[in-house]
């Protein structure tokens, strides 16, 4: 028997709530919805889910804190599911460690499109987690450990990365040496989509080059090719 997606909802509006959950659930997926953190807390601490719906305007501690922390805390997907449409807003939940993105009012098969993608790629990192080969990669002293998702400098200290920013560095690790576009890398990460997460890139790699080059002004592993997009300039090597 196949066991149903579980999902954690927090969503405060009772009429959101209603509607996310019954769509969801005659998709065969399993919805807790829950109104605030606190609500969330006690659900996360009580079973395993495959992935967290989370609002943004929420009573009591908001959901950009909530992203981050549960992120901090875990690799559970998270989907932004908010009235909030500004490019600003979009670009901070990536930054917190969100996964996707998506603005109220939404159409419920595109929600459900993108939980599904979501999961699939939560899926992909799973299986090569669980022990296939090639889940360590190395660069100019630096390993990736896919596993854990650690990143460790060159003098074996380990850097935090947020969920976006380790999903980038696995894509250009996955293609060195080779021009990537704007539009790759958000197909390789978040899956085909546009506006706002194409900045987004660019934030995610300036991120990067401050933890990753001596000099992130003039950067040598991750390199800008004018007018195409970047490229990962290291040697990779996997084990």
């Amino acid at each position: 028997m196949t066991t149903r997606t579980s999902i954690l909802l927090v969503e405060d509006d009772a009429e959101i709530n209603q509607l996310i959950t019954q769509y969801l659930e005659k998709h065969d997926m399993d919805v807790v919805a829950v109104s605030n953190s606190d609500a969330m807390d006690t659900a996360l601490s009580s079973r395993a889910f495959d992935l967290l719906l989370l609002d943004l305007n929420l009573p009591g501690e908001d959901g950009f804190s909530i992203c981050r922390r549960v992120r901090a805390q875990q690799t559970l997907p998270i989907i932004i599911v908010t009235a909030k449409g500004e490019d600003v807003d979009k670009i901070l939940g990536l930054e917190m460690g969100a996964d996707d993105y998506v603005v109220k009012p939404f159409n419920s098969r595109e929600l459900l499109a993108r939980i599904r993608a979501v999961l699939r790629r939560a899926e992909t990192r799973n299986r090569v987690g669980a022990g296939l080969p090639r889940q360590t990669y190395h660069f100019a002293g630096w390993r990736i450990e896919l596993l854990s998702r650690e990143v460790v400098s060159p003098k074996g200290i380990k850097v935090a990365m947020t969920g976006a920013e380790f999903d980038l560095l696995h894509a250009l690790c996955e293609n060195p040496n080779r021009i990537l576009t704007r539009d790759q890398l958000i197909n390789l990460t978040h899956g085909p989509t546009s506006g706002p997460f194409e900045r987004s890139v660019d934030v995610l790699i300036s991120r990067l080059r401050q933890k990753l080059e001596k000099d992130p002004k003039n950067p040598v592993i991750i390199l800008t090719v004018r007018s195409e997009g970047y490229m990962f300039a290291a040697s990779v090597t996997r084990s």
